[in-house]
Parts: C-alpha cells; structure tokens; sequence
C-alpha cells in the first residue's frame, strides 16, 4: 500500500517517517540538534548550561578516586582508618583541650582586668587569638607554607581572600590577627564570634537583611582609617568554593579607597578536601573531618598590593584581582555570583532573558 501524499494545494511540510526510516536509501534530510536550537540564542544558552554545569561544579566535593580496591591494599587502607580514628584523633582531641585551657584560663583575666589599659589588652587578645588558631591548624596536623612577606598593620589597606571553607581565617590568622567580615553563625561559633573574635575587630552580617550591607560598608571604611587597628580581611566571594574554581568578587573590598593586598589560597586535596559545604553539613561536623584525616596541606601567598588604576572601576578592579590570585593558586575563574547558591536570581535579570528570548521568536516568526 502506497503512502498517502498530501495534495499540491496544502502546505509542504516535511514528513517525520522520512527522519525516522530505516531504508537503505540515503535520507533525504536529517534532524539535527543544531538545527532545534538555531531557533533562538537563549536555547541554545540554555543548552549549553545544561551540558556545562559550572555552577554547580564550583560547589561540590569531588573525592578522590577509590585505591583500596584489591587484596593487598584493602589491608592497608584499614591500618589507616585504625591509625587515624584510634590514635591520631584522640592525640588532636587532647591538643585542642588542652589549648582552649590555657587560652580561655589567659583571655578572660585579660579581658576583664586590663580594662582600664587598652594597647596593652589588645596586644595580648591579638597574641592570644593567634594562639588559639595554632591550636586548631595543630589539631589537624596542618602543614601550611606561607610565601612573600608577612601582613602588617598599616592604615587604608585592605587583605582579599579567595574562600574554602571558615579554616581559611584560623590559617591566616595563625599568622596575624586579621579583623575579618564574615557571616554571623548560629551555635557555639556563633559565641566566639560575639566574645572572643570582637575583641580582634572581626564585623559580622548577616546575607539576608539588607540594613547590614550598609552598615558593614560603613563599618569597613572606619576600620581602614584606623591606625592601630588590625588589618581587615575580606572574602570577596562571599560563600564557600571548592577550591577548584573562583566566583564573581563582591565590590564592596574594592570601593574603600585603599591598598588591596591579594592572598591566595590552595589547598592539597592529596590528604582531605577541606572545602566546607555549609549546605550539607555543620561546621562541627566539618572540623571532626579534618581531625579524622592525614593532615591540612595548603599554600598561601601574599601578592604585591595594587591599587585602583586612573579610570578603572571598581568592577574591573575586583576582575583584575581575581585574576592574580586565580592564576597564581591555580584556580579557574566563572562569571557567577556565589550568592545565587542561597538566593533567586534578580528580577529584572529573569526579565532581560525572557526579553531576548521573546524578541528572537518573534523575529523568528516575521521571517517565516
């Protein structure tokens, strides 16, 4: 039986048996992907998002291929499970008590009973924080090596970070007493951070209340003036990466009109990720990690400061000194902004898509 034809009056549409037969004749026309997404740029976009998930790759854990995969490493991997979880984590365990005693028995007396002879109090807070975070990298076996000079304390200057995880502070701070803009958390780091961590100038915010924005910008232009004050420390990408990527810079570090000095760090995954996913798990649970593994095993650099070029915005500033540090860790750059991790994207940038994509159909329609 023949197949019908439509007649020569109708409409010549082409016919979908001839995409999907499998005659041995060559086929007349083949469908293809391009062709569905030639239809607008904003599926094709769309696509490509699809095939190239960077986003969401800048937020995962990636582990490390399994070794223990025959008879005669299986054995060894269980020596080190028992090595790490019987031995070294009660080792780190009584380190860290062991710190926190001696740190809070010399805080609290310092704090409460130098009141009336600052310069002195904040010289041992500063010592005693630096303390407390050499407990803490000590209580993962840290082995940080640390390049170009160390921080000090100079008015109209700023440090920016790229960001791992919290234990990206203790590491810095290890080694000077940063003042640090960070997200105020709830619990037992939520304490430290409204106590002990104040008395370094540490500014905390919170993401969701807009007030905060203006009153952290404010707060960060008095801290710069400061003479005596600490060198303030920013994380421009304002959440936790996987250490494999950077996000988009906040520019809030780079309208302060001040000497930015880039540090950049990277972290060995050899031993244990250290990237902290605060979306899947708490920060309690994060540090019991680091104390069940090998060891912490990262580089950190201190770059040349740079300053705003003659015309250059803030925007491009904060794009040039994500190059630096992305280049100099090894770390490959995105153009996304980290908070879309927590929020929505704006409006009016939902409506600019469905603006291009309404007016690509209907050119598409006027042609045809």
């Amino acid at each position: 039986m023949s197949r019908l034809r439509p007649s020569s009056s109708e409409v010549d549409l082409p016919i979908i048996e001839e995409y999907l037969s499998e005659s041995t004749q060559e086929p007349k026309k083949r469908l293809l992907l391009r062709d569905l997404l030639d239809i607008s740029p904003a599926l094709t976009e769309a696509a490509g998002a699809i095939v190239d998930d960077s986003f969401t790759r800048c937020f995962k854990s990636n582990p490390p291929e399994p070794w223990n995969w025959n008879v005669y490493l299986f054995p060894l991997w269980c020596l080190g499970v028992v090595t790490r979880y019987c031995f070294l984590f009660p080792i780190r365990v009584i380190v860290l008590a062991a710190g926190w005693i001696i740190f809070l028995s010399s805080f609290i007396p310092v704090h409460f009973l130098l009141k009336g002879h600052d310069k002195l109090r904040r010289t041992m807070e500063r010592k005693l924080v630096e303390f407390m975070c050499s407990i803490f990298v000590a209580s993962w076996t840290g082995v940080v090596k640390y390049h170009g000079p160390r921080p000090s304390r100079r008015p109209k200057q700023v440090f920016v970070a790229n960001h791992t995880s919290m234990i990206d502070f203790i590491i810095l701070e290890q080694m000077t007493a940063f003042a640090v803009i960070m997200q105020k958390h709830p619990g037992w780091v939520g304490l430290l951070q409204s106590t002990i961590l104040e008395s370094v100038g540490c500014i905390w915010f919170n993401r969701t209340e807009a007030k905060d924005r203006e009153i952290i910008t404010k707060r960060m232009k008095d801290h710069v003036q400061g003479l005596d004050n600490n060198p303030l420390l920013i994380f421009p990408e304002g959440t936790c990466v996987n250490n494999h990527y950077t996000v988009m810079f906040k520019k809030g570090a780079f309208e302060l009109d001040c000497t930015v000095c880039p540090v950049a760090i990277k972290y060995n995954k050899i031993f244990v990720d250290a990237f902290w996913n605060s979306r899947k798990q708490s920060f309690t649970r994060h540090l019991l990690q680091l104390m069940t593994s090998w060891a912490v095993v990262c580089d950190v650099w201190y770059l040349e400061p740079l300053t705003l070029k003659p015309g250059e915005t803030s925007i491009e500033f904060a794009e040039r000194i994500r190059d630096i540090i992305s280049v100099r860790a090894g770390l490959k750059k995105v153009p996304w902004d980290g908070y879309l991790k927590y929020s929505r994207p704006r409006p009016k940038l939902t409506e600019s898509k469905q603006k291009v994509f309404a007016e690509s159909v209907l050119q598409r329609l006027e042609e045809n």
